[in-house]
């Protein structure tokens, strides 16, 4: 029992004291995972991070990099380090910055998208020391019109219901005004009769 217990302190002991040994930190990264959006319109790609270390612009860089759809190399698209740097390429003239690294937002805008910007956008990171971490994909499907969402589709069910619904009570109000009125020219008609009979 004690021999164990002696092994995993003298353990921890030489951890502690080996040089270069560190706590490595990381860096998280938070993207949506596919936009669909219409041709010839613009789109966010929103990109948000969190970090163990203080950011600052100085120690922040983001990169946003292309993948096509049948391709296995990367394209540039943006870089950003205490300013932005737009691309050549097919992505010059259509990518603005619309992050603020000080909120942890490195979210940059497609604008006037085109088919061939169909793909993965990968949005990487750093604030060094804090280099370490997963990056963000985002899928994007260019589209000709916009299909329907579950949003749109449930918007559309209770839509739907409530149209149905209201033509339902509709046709119960109607038929209980056309009851009553046809009860009222009855007990008229009723008390004319009396009234004849009468004289």
């Amino acid at each position: 029992m004690f021999y164990p217990m002696y092994r995993i302190w003298l353990l921890l002991l030489l951890v502690a004291l080996v040089p270069g040994v560190r706590v490595v930190s990381g860096i998280d990264i938070y993207t949506p995972g596919e936009i669909e959006v219409v041709n010839g319109t613009d789109v966010k790609l929103k990109c948000t991070f969190s970090s163990r270390q203080p950011v600052t612009l100085q120690t922040v860089t983001v990169s946003w990099n292309f993948r096509g759809i049948n391709s296995q190399s990367d394209e540039s698209v943006f870089y950003f380090h205490e300013e932005a740097f737009p691309p050549d390429g097919r992505f010059k003239d259509r990518v603005v910055w619309s992050g603020d690294v000080m909120k942890q937002d490195a979210s940059i805008t497609l604008q006037k998208v085109q088919p061939s910007f169909n793909g993965t956008y990968i949005c990487q990171v750093r604030n060094r020391p804090d280099v370490h971490g997963n990056n963000g994909e985002i899928v994007l499907r260019v589209v000709n019109k916009v299909s329907l969402s579950e949003i749109g589709i449930l918007a559309a069910a209770v839509g739907g219901a409530c149209a149905v619904i209201l033509i339902l009570l509709g046709i119960f109000v109607a038929v209980r005004l056309y009851r009553r009125r046809q009860l009222e020219n009855d007990m008229e008609l009723h008390q004319q009769e009396q009234v004849k009979t009468v004289w």
